[in-house]
Parts: structure tokens; sequence; C-alpha cells
């Protein structure tokens, strides 16, 4: 099974949102991301600004800024 972390990258900063992430999914105007063992959390008004799958990473920004991307 190949398990992903989210980090949330904003104004140059990045902050980790949740390790071990098996679930991840658009949800009304945010991400919602869960792990097999913790309740799924929803990120409001974010976006998925870019997936590494060598790192196993998943970064999300604010919306708005993919605008700049």
């Amino acid at each position: 099974m190949c398990q992903m972390s989210v980090v949330y990258e904003e104004n140059g900063t990045t902050k980790t949102v949740m390790d071990n992430v098996t679930y991840l999914e658009a949800a009304g105007g945010g991400i919602r991301v869960s792990t097999l063992f913790e309740e799924p959390r929803i990120i409001p008004s974010a976006f998925v600004k870019r997936i590494d799958f060598m790192g196993g990473t998943v970064t999300l920004a604010p919306l708005g800024e993919e605008k700049n991307v």
C-alpha cells in the first residue's frame, strides 16, 4: 500500500497536515484527507498544488494562489 504525507504550503512556509494518508478527495471548496485509523479532516479553501509520487508527498495551497502557479 502506498501512503502519502499531505502538507500545506502558504507564504513560503510548509506545515504537515497529516501523515500516512490513504484517501484524498476534493470536497466542496476544500480537500478531505483520511488515514486508516483517524477521522477524516477537511482542509477548507485549498487545492492540490503538486504531487510528488517518488517522495510520497501531496502539497496543498490556499485557493486563489493557483493563479500564481
